[in-house]
């Protein structure tokens, strides 16, 4: 235990942490639109900086930032910031970037939807996953929720599975439905939101149509050549 001399250290002690790692989050985002861009994969730049034995720890990119604090908390510390006239520039930045990650991914699946002659109107998205993170059922400011609403704003018909979370407030007429092999095959897109371990994603890759894989969950699948998108 460590004596502090104001009250205030306390309150900003786990901001800094929320903040450092919003901001971490912002700059594997960023590289990952990039690489985008670039028509480079995101995933095996992170692998092969991985390789430097100091000075580097890895950060993983996702279809957004979830969870009930670091997506929200330092937005108070900005906030309180402005009041005494100062702009928390890299945080407003950051969740900029942060918020900006599932239209990226509306716009992934679009894409893919369009090379194979449809429109994602009138699609059926079958979404993996609807946590904020792998394996917990915890859904509050999950990323996924931003993807479904935008979805189904485009006209996609939407259905999802995820073991952890039995239903959706949010959504009342979506269903929780059983991973089966006649769902996967006539979903026009699979899209891995939360890549929940449980998942048996060699064959969900098997026999689907198409996969938009935002978390990098398909790396051990070896013929998923012309399936996957990743993010």
């Amino acid at each position: 235990m460590t004596g502090v001399q104001t009250c205030a250290l306390p309150i900003l002690l786990p901001q800094q942490g929320r903040v450092d790692r919003r901001c971490e989050e912002y700059i594997c985002h960023e590289i990952a639109l990039m690489c985008n861009r670039l028509g480079i994969d995101v995933w095996e730049v992170i692998e092969a900086a991985s390789t430097k034995p100091f000075g580097f720890m890895p950060f993983l990119p996702g279809p957004g930032l979830g969870g009930h604090c670091i997506p929200i908390d330092p937005y108070y510390l900005a906030w309180k910031l402005k009041t005494l006239d100062y702009k928390a520039r890299f945080i407003e930045l950051a969740g900029e970037i942060n918020t900006s990650m599932p239209f990226h991914v509306v716009s992934i699946i679009s894409d893919a939807l369009n090379e194979r002659q449809k429109s994602v109107k009138g699609s059926k998205i079958f979404v993996l996953g609807v946590s904020y993170k792998k394996d917990i059922g915890d859904t509050r400011e999950s990323p996924a929720l931003d993807i479904i609403k935008l979805l189904i704003q485009k006209g996609a018909v939407i259905s999802y599975n995820d073991p952890f979370v039995p239903g959706l407030s949010d959504y009342n007429d979506l269903k929780n439905i059983e991973i089966e092999e006649n769902v996967i095959r006539e979903a026009d897109c699979i899209l891995i939101t939360t890549d929940h371990i449980i998942y048996d994603y060699e064959w969900i890759v098997d026999k689907a149509q198409l996969v938009i894989d935002t978390r990098n969950a398909t790396k051990g699948v070896n013929d998923g050549t012309g399936k996957v998108i990743k993010l």
